[in-house]
């Protein structure tokens, strides 16, 4: 296989537990029914809270995972996980990159994360700049250093009085090259055949019924967990699936909201998936761990193009999507953004997708269809094809192609 073959370089890989505990290296964790569980701590550490000045003691246990070969080398790694992390615990996912036999860069924090604010506040970690790498919130960038591989170790903390530690359900990483500046669907065939929809094309004129959520309802005045309007478009695009799904959490978990305001699973969301370092909401990988407390499979990943995509749509599975554009680069999305998610919600009978847009001023304006080639060319120059795909593990994703990206 060449790279002319796939067009571009995208793998995707992720353990799941607690079936592959054997495939890494384990110092005090252990099988538990639903995933990887503290056993006997490795150790115990002193850790200070940088968001509240907070310093408490955790026992410490740690999976590594063994080297996870690419065979080309990778310019950005993105990581995601889901896991549970009840009062008193909380998990640091770090990465680092291998070549041949040997580690290529030192590790990288990217993201010490709970599921809720009792314990710690949830958080990227700034200022990490090395000469062969440096994180950009949610990302691993290869700056100095070759990398055909990567490596990735998971750490769980547990308050020593905690009645129950944290649950590790799967853990995994998108390495890639970075997107070629013009449309991905020219480099459509792969070793796995036709992507654009297969025989039929079975995507084409099909739209699943997401229900649409405006996040500009949370324009007015709202300014806790990175700014409402503006900048909820992450959290109400996994909020849109989750319900899409049936999976969203119940009254009781947002009782909290007050004032409940428009939509107030909008807010709850964009509160568990916020990046206090970051100020945002918009973290890759928190949104899809807070998706996985919901009991979905939840992932980060990058398609190469709208082709793969149809595969996804024709499965019956909406992606999450993140582009950047200026005002009428993409006809029918007027307005400027360095960063902006939406859901793929279908196509028509001619292969435009359509989207369920939360930057509008109410829900009925969310549905959008816009031009295939201009928007495919928003979102792979934009994130490099950066996708979140959320779904039940009883629906089955479509065949990967050979160089799997999911």
């Amino acid at each position: 296989m060449t790279r002319t073959s796939i067009g571009r370089d995208v793998a995707y890989h992720r353990f799941r537990f607690p079936d592959e505990l054997g495939r890494g290296t384990s110092d005090g964790v252990t099988a538990g029914p639903d995933g990887l569980v503290v056993d006997r701590p490795a150790g115990r550490v002193a850790h200070t809270d940088p968001h509240t000045g907070v310093t408490a003691d955790y026992d410490r246990a740690t999976w590594t995972s063994p080297p996870v070969r690419l065979g080309f080398p990778a310019d950005e790694i993105v990581p995601s996980w889901t896991a549970d992390t009840p009062p008193g615990c909380w998990l640091r996912v770090e990465l680092r990159g291998w070549a041949d036999a040997d580690p290529s860069t030192d590790w990288y924090v990217l993201g010490d994360w709970a599921a809720d604010e009792a314990t710690i506040h949830r958080s990227s970690v700034p200022g990490q700049t090395g000469d062969d790498a440096r994180v950009a919130e949610d990302t691993l960038r290869i700056t100095g250093a070759v990398v055909t591989g990567w490596q990735v170790r998971v750490s769980l903390f547990r308050r020593p009085d905690a009645p129950v530690g944290p649950v590790l359900c799967t853990v995994g990483a998108v390495a890639s090259t970075r997107a070629a500046a013009g449309p991905a669907d020219a480099s459509t065939p792969t070793g796995a055949g036709d992507l654009r929809g297969g025989p039929g094309r079975p995507a084409r004129g099909r739209v699943l019924d997401v229900p649409r959520y405006s996040q500009r309802l949370h324009a007015g005045g709202e300014t806790r967990w990175g700014g409402g309007g503006d900048s909820w478009c992450s959290p109400t695009c996994t909020s849109m699936v989750l319900d899409f799904w049936g999976a969203g959490p119940g009254p009781d978990r947002y009782a909290w909201v007050e004032p409940p305001g428009p939509r107030p699973v909008v807010v709850h969301a964009a509160r568990q998936c916020y990046d206090h370092a970051y100020a945002g909401a918009g973290n890759w990988a928190f949104n899809m761990a807070y998706a996985g407390l919901h009991g979905v499979d939840a992932f980060v990943t990058r398609l190469r193009s709208l082709a793969e995509a149809e595969r996804f749509v024709a499965a019956g599975v909406p992606l999450i999507l993140s582009a950047a554009f200026t005002a009428g680069q993409v006809p029918g999305l007027d307005y400027d953004t360095r960063g902006h998610l939406m859901v793929l919600v279908g196509f028509t009978a001619d292969g435009d997708p359509v989207l369920n847009d939360p930057y509008a001023p109410d829900d009925e304006g969310v549905r959008r269809t816009v031009p295939r080639a201009a928007f495919e060319a928003a979102w792979q120059s934009g994130s490099g094809g950066v996708t979140y795909v959320v779904r039940p593990a009883s629906v089955p994703l479509p065949p990967p192609p050979e160089q799997a990206n999911w």
